[in-house]
C-alpha cells in the first residue's frame, strides 16, 4: 500500500504557516481510516505490479503512445501517422527529438542499428533542435491565433485570461525567455483563488464530447506530446510507470476494472459511460447526503461498510438493494472504498505520479495547463468516471453552509483515496510527507474548482486535429525521398487555400432530416453564429406546427437536446453556440452541416 505516514516532521516551505497543520488534519485522519480498513485484507488482495522501464524502453513506449513508433523502426515505412510530425510546434518537435536521441543512445549501447533522426524529417541543421521564440510555428498552423503577450502575464485583477490558442509549451518558453518570475503559492481560501476565463475565438470553445470519436482518438496522442514538451520547458521530468497486468476477480462490483464494469453495464443500459454502481452511490448521496454535516469526512462503521459491500455484490444488479436504509456516512464510505478498490488507480498507474508532480510547477496557470493535458490523456472510462466524481464533489462544496465541508476540507479527504493505491511503491522521501500531502490535496482542489476548464480541448489541439484530417485526406505518400518536402507542400497548399477564403458571405444547406424533408438554407455572413441557425431552425419548425422550447445554446424537443453540428471530412464536431460559421466555413468549405441530437450524454446515461 502506497501511503503517507501519520505526520511528517520535515521542514515546511515558505508558503505554509502555523495554521496549515490544522487544515491537514482531515487528510491524516483519512489516511488512518484507509489503513484501518485495509490492514485485514492486505494479505488476500491482488496487488498491482508496477515496473520502472529500462533505459530506452520508456522512450520507445513514449514514441509508440505518441503515434511515432515508425521513427524507431529499422527502416521507413509508408504510414499516415507521420502526418503528425507536420503539425508539431517547435517545443513539441524538441520533445520528440530528445526522446529519439535517448533511444538512439540506448540502441547503440546494445549494438543495434540506429533509428531515424527527426532532423531528417524536419530538415533542421545542427546537433540540436532549438527554440526560435520569434517564430513559433508555420503561419498556416494557427492562422487565427495571434499570440497575446499580455494575456500570458499574471495580472493584478481577479479574472485572468486562459490562453488556449497557443500551445502551452510555447507560452512557457516565452515566459522562460523573458525570465518572468513566478510566485509559488498555495491558497487555502477558495475565495482568494483567481478566476480564469477562456477567451472565445471566432471558432468558439470545444469541450470533451464535442468532437467525433474518430477525432477524439487523436487528442490523447497530441496531448501527450504537448505535456512532454511543457515539462521539458519547465525543467520537470515526466515519469510514467509501466503497469503490469494483474489477476483480479471479475465477478464483483468492487475491485473490478472500469472497462469490465462498463462492458457489463452496457448490456443492461446501452451508452452507459459511468459504472452504474458509482452512479447509484453518487445519486444516493446527492439525495440525502449533501446537507449532512461532515459528509465524506465522517467515516461510517467499517463493519457496516463491509457488510453493505457484500449486499451490493449480491443484490445490486437484481434491484434488491435498499438505498433508503443505508446511512449517508456509510454510503460515502462505500464511495471512497469503490475508488480505492479499483484494480488500477482512477488516475491510472501510468500517470498517477504525473498528476502528483503537478504540485511541483510553481505557476498556478501552468499547473492547470498540465492538469488539462493529463485529463485529455486519460482513457475514456477513467475520464468519464473522474468527471462524475468531480461534479459530485463540487455539489458538496456548494452546500458548505449546511455540511461544513469547504473546498479544502473536501480536497484533503478525497486526495488519499485518489493517490493511495495498493501495490504501488512507497517512495516518499523522509521529511517530505507533509509537503507531498499538501501538494496532493492541492491537485484535487484544483481539479474540483477548475473542472470546467480541465474538460476543455484547447484550440491549438483542435487545430492540430484539423491539420491531421486535412493532410490525411490529401493522401500524401511518405517515402524517404519525399518526407523532407512535406512541410513545403503543405505550406504551398495552405497559401492557395487562403487566397480563396475571403468570401464576405455564403449560403449553405443545413440538414435536419429528422424534422425536415428539405435542407434549410442559411445565409452566412461575418456575424452569423451557430445559435442563429438554431433560432432559424426553431422558427421554421414553429411554422410547421412543432411544439419546441429553446435556449441560447440548444433546442429542446421531447426532452432531447439538439445542436448544430459541423462535420469534418472524417468526423463531426458539436459546435459552441457562439461559433462564427463563416469563419468555420472558410476553414473547411467541403464539410457538411447538420442539426441532430447532441452526441454527449449526461452523467447518468
Amino acid at each position: 500500500m502506497n501511503h503517507f505516514p501519520r505526520k511528517g516532521s520535515g521542514s515546511l516551505n515558505s508558503w505554509t504557516d502555523s495554521s496549515d497543520s490544522l487544515s491537514m488534519d482531515n487528510f491524516w485522519l483519512e489516511v488512518e481510516n484507509i489503513k484501518e480498513s485495509t490492514e485485514l485484507e492486505q494479505e488476500e488482495s491482488n496487488l498491482m505490479e508496477v515496473k520502472t522501464p529500462e533505459e530506452g524502453e520508456a522512450e520507445a513506449e513514449w514514441l509508440q503512445d505518441a503515434g511515432l513508433s515508425d521513427l524507431i523502426g529499422d527502416h521507413a515505412t509508408e504510414n499516415d501517422n507521420l502526418v503528425l510530425l507536420s503539425t508539431l510546434t517547435k517545443t513539441q518537435t524538441a520533445a520528440v527529438q530528445r526522446r529519439l536521441d535517448t533511444y538512439t543512445q540506448s540502441r547503440r549501447k546494445k549494438n543495434k542499428q540506429p533509428v531515424r533522426d527527426v532532423r531528417d524529417i524536419f530538415g533542421v541543421a545542427g546537433s540540436e533542435v532549438c527554440y526560435h521564440l520569434t517564430s513559433f510555428y508555420p503561419s498556416w498552423q494557427f492562422p487565427w491565433a495571434p499570440l497575446d503577450f499580455p494575456s500570458l502575464l499574471r495580472g493584478s485583477g481577479r479574472e485572468e485570461l486562459f490562453n488556449t490558442e497557443t500551445a502551452y509549451s510555447e507560452q512557457a518558453a516565452i515566459l522562460l525567455k523573458g525570465s518572468f518570475q513566478r510566485e509559488f503559492r498555495r491558497i487555502k481560501d477558495e475565495s482568494s483563488l483567481p478566476k480564469f476565463k477562456i477567451p472565445k475565438g471566432r471558432l468558439g470553445v470545444t469541450k470533451i464530447g464535442d468532437l467525433s470519436p474518430q477525432d477524439m482518438k487523436k487528442i490523447p496522442t497530441l496531448a501527450l506530446i504537448e505535456l512532454t514538451a511543457l515539462c521539458d520547458v519547465l525543467g520537470l521530468e515526466l515519469k510514467r510507470n509501466k503497469a503490469v497486468k494483474h489477476k483480479a476477480t471479475e465477478t464483483r462490483l468492487f475491485g473490478v476494472s472500469l472497462s469490465t464494469l462498463l462492458e457489463n453495464d452496457q448490456k443492461l443500459l446501452p451508452n452507459t459511460r459511468v459504472p452504474l454502481v458509482l452512479q447509484a452511490l453518487l445519486s444516493c448521496l446527492e439525495k440525502k447526503g449533501l446537507d449532512t454535516e461532515g459528509i465524506l469526512r465522517v467515516s461510517g462503521s467499517q463493519t457496516r461498510i463491509k457488510s453493505l459491500e457484500r449486499k451490493l455484490e449480491s443484490d445490486f444488479y437484481a434491484g434488491l438493494f435498499h438505498w433508503d436504509e443505508v446511512h449517508q456516512n456509510d454510503v460515502s464510505g462505500l464511495l471512497k472504498r469503490f475508488i480505492r478498490e479499483l484494480p488500477a488507480p482512477l488516475l491510472t498507474a501510468e500517470y498517477l505520479s504525473a498528476f502528483a508532480a503537478v504540485q511541483n510547477i510553481p505557476d498556478l496557470k501552468q499547473r492547470l495547463q498540465a492538469l488539462n493535458l493529463l485529463v485529455l490523456i486519460l482513457p475514456e472510462p477513467n475520464r468519464n468516471t473522474l468527471k462524475a466524481l468531480l461534479e459530485f464533489l463540487r455539489q458538496v462544496v456548494s452546500r458548505e453552509r449546511e455540511n461544513k465541508m469547504n473546498l479544502w476540507n473536501v480536497s484533503t479527504v478525497i486526495a488519499p483515496n485518489l493517490f493511495m493505491h495498493k501495490g504501488l511503491p512507497n517512495k516518499i522521501p523522509e521529511g517530505k510527507e507533509k509537503q507531498l500531502a499538501e501538494g496532493a490535496a492541492d491537485v484535487v482542489r484544483m481539479m474540483i474548482h477548475y473542472q470546467d476548464m480541465l474538460w476543455t480541448i484547447s484550440s491549438f489541439l483542435v487545430t492540430q486535429v484539423r491539420k491531421l484530417n486535412e493532410s490525411s485526406s490529401r493522401k500524401y505518400q511518405f517515402y524517404d525521398r519525399r518526407i523532407k518536402n512535406l512541410l513545403r507542400k503543405i505550406h504551398m497548399d495552405k497559401d492557395k487555400a487562403e487566397k480563396n477564403c475571403a468570401e464576405p458571405s455564403k449560403i449553405v444547406k443545413v440538414q435536419a432530416s429528422l424534422f425536415l424533408k428539405d435542407s434549410l438554407e442559411v445565409h452566412l455572413n461575418n456575424g452569423t453564429k451557430a445559435a442563429d441557425v438554431l433560432r432559424q431552425f426553431q422558427k421554421h419548425l414553429g411554422q410547421n406546427g412543432w411544439s419546441i422550447k429553446s435556449t441560447h445554446s440548444c433546442i429542446k424537443f421531447n426532452g432531447n437536446l439538439f445542436y448544430c453540428l459541423f462535420f469534418y471530412p472524417t468526423g463531426e464536431h458539436c459546435l459552441d453556440p457562439d461559433t462564427y460559421l463563416l469563419d468555420l466555413y472558410h476553414v473547411n468549405p467541403q464539410a457538411e452541416w447538420i442539426i441532430r441530437q447532441n452526441p454527449s450524454f449526461p452523467r447518468m446515461l
